[in-house]
């Protein structure tokens, strides 16, 4: 995909930078991923459907590539998500021909006691947590600058919530039981993948995929990432041009993992993906802050905090795209 310029007389800086040529692209995707499964001498794809904008767009693009009956779409629940995921990657499914398969992870969750050593963190803080309540975990405001903060929220059965600083070992330990989830269903996804001979598919757009908004070993294990390079902005270009149903189209972003309901942004990213993408684009392309604050609604100093914080992101996230490191390089595999 061509770089969109900026200046030289054209609209201030806004969303137009993420027009796309659809059908260009659907096809450029489709012929890479025809060319990375002969690479790999695989004969299919295997993907978990969230239900999400993502996962539903890399559907449609392994259909094309593809073709309904060489593509293996997963759903898997467990005991935190929210119903609505299922009901949603099920009609994506039936959208595009595609028969998907559930695999509920909550029963091997609880045996490796996912639930259980999360919730052993919790009461760090809570000591009444327990059955009846949900939690969350949400950061501070980027905009306001200085370090990211990590608070535990919590809803007692009654539905009051109450808002916790965490300490950082309880913060790792809640967030290291939650990852079970993640890696759990790759576990799945190469389960099937390898009695198929398909190559499992990754979701992350570029956002995600930029600030390391993944699991290692888990939704960011992968043999093919075919939309890492898009905006979000533009995958949602993509979910109209393929016919991704309205449904999810104006589903907001989840991250569908804690027990109360959580948005991308309040977990990771901040700002809504729309005003991401600007940012994101704008620091990547050297467009001043004072334009990409007119076209994200905000001032000059809070794009600069936004820059800061993806660079942060950049930094302690960096080892998640790494391959195990070697002390010497085995030449002969290289």
């Amino acid at each position: 995909m061509t770089t969109k310029p900026f200046g030289n007389g054209e609209a201030p800086y806004g969303p137009h930078v993420f027009a796309i040529d659809a059908e260009a692209e659907t096809a450029r995707i489709v012929k890479g991923l025809r060319q990375q499964l002969k690479d790999q001498r695989k004969r299919g794809l295997v993907l978990g459907l969230s239900g999400g904008i993502d996962s539903s767009v890399c559907l449609a693009l392994a259909v094309r590539a593809v073709g309904e009956k060489n593509v293996c779409a997963l759903y898997m629940p467990e005991a935190d998500s929210d119903p609505e995921s299922l009901e949603l990657g099920q009609l994506v499914a039936r959208t595009f021909g595609v028969e998907g398969i559930i695999e509920d992870i909550a029963e091997p969750l609880a045996a490796m006691g996912c639930y259980r050593r999360r919730d052993t963190f919790i009461r760090d803080v809570v000591p009444d947590y327990g059955a009846g309540w949900a939690s969350k975990i949400v950061i501070s405001d980027a905009l306001q600058g200085g370090f990211s903060i990590s608070y535990l929220v919590v809803a007692d059965p009654s539905g009051n919530q109450t808002r916790h600083r965490l300490p950082l070992a309880t913060y790792l330990g809640i967030v290291a039981a939650s990852n079970m989830k993640q890696r759990t269903r790759k576990q799945f996804e190469y389960f099937h993948a390898d009695r198929l001979n398909f190559a499992v598919l990754g979701t992350p757009n570029r956002l995600e995929y930029d600030q390391g908004f993944f699991v290692k070993n888990g939704d960011g294990a992968a043999d093919v990432k075919p939309i890492a390079h898009l905006y979000k902005s533009e995958v949602y270009a993509l979910a109209n041009h393929l016919g991704v149903p309205e449904k999810i189209r104006k589903r907001p972003p989840t991250t569908d993992t804690y027990s109360l309901a959580q948005t991308q942004e309040e977990f990771y990213f901040s700002l809504p993906w729309d005003r991401m993408d600007l940012c994101l684009y704008g620091m990547n392309h050297g467009i001043p802050a004072g334009d990409i604050g007119q076209a994200a609604g905000l001032t000059v100093e809070e794009v600069e905090r936004v820059f800061a914080d993806i660079r942060s992101k950049r930094r302690a996230t960096r080892y998640l795209h790494q391959p195990p490191l070697l002390i010497e390089p085995v030449a002969e595999i290289a």
